[in-house]
């Protein structure tokens, strides 16, 4: 029950509902048992009047509340009544039982339906907020489509399976109990026998689900690989196109289809298999008890009557229901298990990069940014090794070097998307760790090397620089990253949707809205990755504008593959391997003639 321990830290949040549900479900069962188990014996004094008191439960009873019962009951039968009048109270009796126990149950079905949704709605938050907080470098080994399929796929499993059947696991086994205990006060050696009967039961309905959750795994997985094979296809729907490759991509997803069909319906075959199962073992039972029973009576060696036996398989046939559900309910947290599995998995992994939430607040960003003897390992591969870098404030730093270098895994370290694995970074002298997350990423804007935007208006995608930034602040943004012509142009302006990704938009177009997005923050430090490497000349020379429009005094640190655009930094470190093989500026490393001379000799760049 390990597994389910979030989902009852959520229902323990809300005792008094929990309380308020027990209490209404206990008095629920309790009504419907008198309904029911006291029909008979009330009968048998009705139409053996002359008897009544002197046999079965009622008779033999030493219960106040019996006696007063029994008394009442004879009572009414001599009274002015008779008999037609105390069948006439019976009834009455019977239909206000009835009214009392559906009465307390919609009073526990209004407080468990909403109770089920908040625990819902809580598994998807906090699993929301993990995977908004968890490191980048877990994403890198995970599908984003299996991602996806945990956050819908697996919270609908686990809301299906196991919170919708929250109400099995308290009213069923409450009924189950209550009920054994009135039976038991009918009759012990019956009752004694059902209790021999029920393990049997449950060992039969345990070996039917028991394979549940290893197959539902392989269910989450299949739909998780669906999801993966539609986020490929809908990102890559030209080159597909262009390729002609809607037949590999078709038959990838058919093949995984078809794997979902089979697992799904090896689940609905067992799962189908345990209610009708538990139903066939609960009649077989009730005919045993039928014939047990009747042999007692027959006997006369006990004081059980044929009325008390009726009313013993009235109340035990009420036993056959919950536990018909309750094995339902067990077959169906045996599924869900495995959703829970995927979930938890993400909610307990470690957070490698811990925020410092008491941490110093870095209000203003004075003098450098330091990475002193710096390492980092990913998987146990080193990306950097032994990196000695000094950034002054103010100052252009340009990372340069062949792909898988490191320089964007360096640029990452700044706003800790990664630690280091050994030495340490520093800002105005300070471990970056020593800092709280957030004041060290409010002194940060990124210009990425492909445009991350949202499918908002074009305000509202600028506006996630600066949540309370207003109309003319964006708007100023937009003109300092030469977005503000093209932004006018459009029908609505500023209020533009841009569509997925921002799909409506041409290449420099989403570039220039990124700058505008990071220049809306107003930094003192800049991280642009590649920011031209993608376009073309004209949308390169407008992106590069608004570039040297957004670095005038700012620290920045430049990652670029086209060396014409880094030519005039300060400082130019070359990077091979993870490590540092040449620093210096444009024209000192063109005159050492070593690595970045021949990178601008390959580039012509003159």
């Amino acid at each position: 029950m390990k597994k389910y321990a979030r989902v009852f830290r959520y229902i323990s949040q809300y005792k008094s509902d929990a309380f308020l549900y027990i209490l209404f479900i206990v008095l629920s069962i309790i009504f419907s048992l008198i309904s029911l188990g006291m029909l008979f014996p009330f009968l048998e004094m009705l139409f053996n009047g002359d008897k009544a008191g002197t046999s079965g439960l009622i008779g033999n009873a030493d219960s106040a509340i019996v006696r007063y019962v029994r008394n009442l009951l004879a009572q009414s039968i001599n009274g002015p009544g008779g008999k037609e009048g105390t069948l006439a109270w019976i009834c009455v009796f019977i239909i206000a039982s009835i009214f009392l126990k559906n009465v307390f149950l919609y009073l526990a079905y209004r407080i468990l339906n909403p109770l089920k949704n908040k625990i819902v709605n809580r598994l998807r938050d906090e699993l929301y907020d993990k995977i908004l907080h968890l490191p980048i470098g877990y994403f890198t080994e995970k599908k984003k489509g299996d991602v996806i399929s945990r956050m819908t796929n697996d919270v609908a499993e686990v809301e299906a399976s196991v919170i919708g059947t929250l109400e099995g696991w308290v009213r069923d086994p409450l009924n189950i109990i209550i009920t054994l205990i009135t039976l038991l006060i009918i009759s012990v050696p019956l009752t004694l026998f059902v209790l021999i009967c029920i393990p049997v039961v449950g060992v039969v309905i345990g070996r039917i689900t028991k394979s549940l959750k290893r197959q539902s795994q392989d269910v989450a997985i299949h739909y998780a690989e669906s999801v993966s094979i539609l986020d490929e296809t809908l990102s890559g729907l030209r080159v597909i196109k262009a390729f002609n490759s809607e037949p590999l991509l078709k038959e990838r997803f058919l093949n995984n289809n078809e794997s979902l069909l089979t697992v799904k319906n090896k689940i609905g075959y067992r799962r189908d298999l345990a209610s009708p199962m538990s139903e066939f073992l609960g009649v077989v039972i009730f005919t045993l008890i039928l014939y047990f029973g009747g042999v007692l009576v027959l006997s006369n060696q006990y004081a059980l009557t044929g009325s008390l036996l009726l009313t013993y398989l009235g109340v035990f046939y009420n036993l056959i229901n919950p536990t018909k559900t309750l094995s339902t309910s067990f077959s169906n947290m045996r599924k869900g298990a495995a959703a829970i599995d995927r979930i938890e998995e993400i909610l307990k992994t470690e957070n490698t990069v811990d925020d410092n939430e008491n941490g110093k607040r870095l209000q203003v960003f004075d003098s450098s940014i330091e990475l002193r003897n710096v390492s980092f390992a990913y998987d146990g591969v080193d990306v950097l090794k032994n990196i000695n870098l000094k950034i002054e404030k103010g100052k252009t730093v340009a990372l340069v070097g062949s792909s898988g270098a490191g320089k964007s895994t360096l640029a990452d370290l700044i706003p800790r998307f990664h630690d280091v694995s050994g030495g340490e970074l520093l800002i105005d002298g300070v471990n970056i760790k020593e800092y709280s997350l957030k004041s060290v990423r409010e002194q940060i804007s990124i210009v990425t090397q492909e445009p991350i935007l949202f499918n908002d208006t074009i305000a509202n995608n600028i506006r996630i620089g600066k949540q309370t930034a207003c109309p003319e602040e964006i708007e100023e943004s937009a003109k300092v990253a030469n977005a503000h012509n093209f932004i006018v142009k459009k029908e609505k302006g500023f209020d533009t949707n841009i569509g997925d990704r921002g799909s409506k938009l041409s290449g420099g177009e989403r570039q220039r809205l990124t700058i505008a997005r990071a220049v809306v923050k107003n930094p003192p430090i800049l991280i642009l990755d590649e920011a031209t490497s993608s376009l073309d000349t004209e949308s390169e020379r407008l992106v590069q504008d608004a570039i040297n429009n957004m670095m005038q005094h700012r620290t920045s640190i430049v990652i670029a593959h086209r060396l014409s655009t880094i030519r005039h930094a300060d400082e130019i470190i070359v990077l091979q391997k993870g490590e540092i093989v040449e620093r210096g500026n444009h024209d000192e490393l063109m005159k050492k003639q070593g690595y970045y001379y021949r990178l601008v000799q390959m580039q012509e760049v003159k």
